[in-house]
């Protein structure tokens, strides 16, 4: 979701997080169980307007919807030819529209946002779990997820100007050693803060 938050004005972006997240998922699962084309057909004109009414920019969207897409390319050539092309239709059009409205989800509700509604979510159950740190464990693995990726590619760009080719095991090696160095770095700043348990 980092870097993903498409800001703005819109009804969409105003509507209050648990609720967009509850209508997501109640979509997603009436759009997975429909044996209806016209229903799904239906639903991908809901998301397209939902789109519009959203204002969020095309050529995002697009990014965000566009691997799917090229995973259809494979996967419904497949299922056509084992299933039927009315199952494939339906199966493409139901990731379609299941990606397009995380997707939505996604551009118009920030991190901070999704936070907040799993502390929300869960402070019904504070007498067995602990909300507050639950937000921080979401929070802390949203983060980390960019935190890897740069080691990733700092250690292919260390590989790459070392001119040295190796396998799997080359690269793996490097950045699970910097990811538990990271990792210690963070736990030692959670104890200083007084989450040492």
């Amino acid at each position: 979701m980092i870097g993903l938050y498409s800001p703005g004005t819109s009804l969409i972006h105003r509507a209050p997080t648990l609720l967009k997240l509850f209508l997501l998922s109640l979509c997603v699962v009436l759009i997975g169980t429909s044996p209806d084309v016209w229903v799904v057909g239906g639903a991908a004109v809901g998301v397209t307007l939902l789109f519009l009414a959203a204002r969020v920019p095309v050529r995002a969207a697009a990014a965000q919807i566009a691997p799917i897409v090229l995973v259809l390319l494979i996967a419904v050539p497949i299922q056509g030819l084992l299933s039927g092309w009315m199952i494939a239709a339906l199966m493409a059009g139901r990731l379609i529209v299941a990606v397009a409205l995380a997707a939505l989800f996604t551009m118009t509700t920030t991190v901070t946002a999704v936070l907040e509604a799993f502390q929300k979510l869960l402070r019904p159950f504070r007498r067995f779990i602990d909300a507050d740190r639950v937000g921080l464990l979401v929070a802390l693995t949203i983060r980390c997820i960019p935190l890897v990726s740069d080691i990733v590619r700092e250690v292919l760009e260390a590989r790459t100007a070392r001119g040295t080719r190796g396998s799997l095991l080359s690269i793996a090696v490097p950045v699970v050693v910097r990811s538990l160095y990271a990792a210690d770095a963070l736990g030692e700043a959670l104890i200083a803060r007084g989450l040492d348990d």
